[in-house]
């Protein structure tokens, strides 16, 4: 049996007018990731014209909300206080992409500030600054730390294989995060990790059938990425074919 491709909306950032058409060279492993598990990516950025969001929207089948840069804190409530490189076209763009698949029931996997976003979205907070987990954006080596991550969650089925498993060593791209006090009403903590401010939630996720999973590291950066996080980009994508 031919399984259908399903169609993910990938969220990137704008590049300047001359280049709006091509996808930021940082942002390429994630549609990578994608096409290696059977599906075709559609990024869209604030730039991309307004009937290509509208088809796009119209048209996929799960939505991948990418890493970049802060969510403007006025969306949760806050003055700045910390926050930094604000654009506001995205988190409205990320907004409208994740209110057309909430309204359609289709899987969503945040990355990042895409965890971020989910949280925010769903009527979390963030904490604006945390020292200690930021890493330059650039090839190199990356901050890394450990998580733990909570038994009987989905992600646990996906990353966690036996109860010896070795802890998860994972890569650190974000200056912001989210404490249990932040997460939003009708999230669950998946993954936690230790910080200066206190225990922040590495992974995030909705109880239920459908899939809407956030992890705070960037597992599309294989280099720095345990390989059992191929199982989540593998799980995101047979979730969001038909019938999936």
């Amino acid at each position: 049996m031919t399984l259908t491709a399903p169609r993910i909306v990938v969220t990137v950032t704008a590049l300047p007018a001359a280049a709006a058409s091509r996808v930021p060279p940082r942002h390429q492993p994630y549609l990578d990731a994608i096409q290696r598990h059977g599906g075709i990516p559609v990024a869209i950025h604030a730039g991309t014209p307004p009937e290509d969001v509208q088809a796009a929207l119209e048209t996929m089948d799960g939505l991948l909300l990418s890493g970049g840069v802060d969510i403007d804190p006025s969306r949760y409530g806050q003055a700045n206080s910390g926050s930094r490189e604000i654009q506001r076209d995205r988190d409205e763009l990320e907004n409208r992409a994740w209110a057309a698949a909430e309204a359609r029931s289709l899987p969503v996997l945040g990355i990042c500030r895409g965890l971020q976003a989910i949280n925010v979205f769903s009527g979390g907070s963030l904490v604006q600054h945390v020292d200690g987990h930021e890493s330059s954006g650039e090839p190199g080596s990356p901050e890394m730390h450990p998580i733990e991550v909570v038994g009987g969650t989905r992600l646990a089925s996906l990353l966690v294989n036996g109860s010896d498993a070795e802890p998860l060593v994972v890569n650190a791209f974000h200056h912001q995060g989210v404490t249990e006090s932040d997460l939003a009403p009708g999230l669950v903590a998946s993954a936690w990790a230790e910080s200066s401010a206190g225990p922040l939630v590495e992974g995030l996720e909705a109880p239920g059938a459908r899939f809407v999973v956030g992890v705070q590291c960037h597992p599309e950066r294989t280099a720095s990425t345990p390989p059992a996080f191929e199982r989540l980009f593998r799980a995101f994508v047979n979730a969001a074919r038909p019938g999936g």
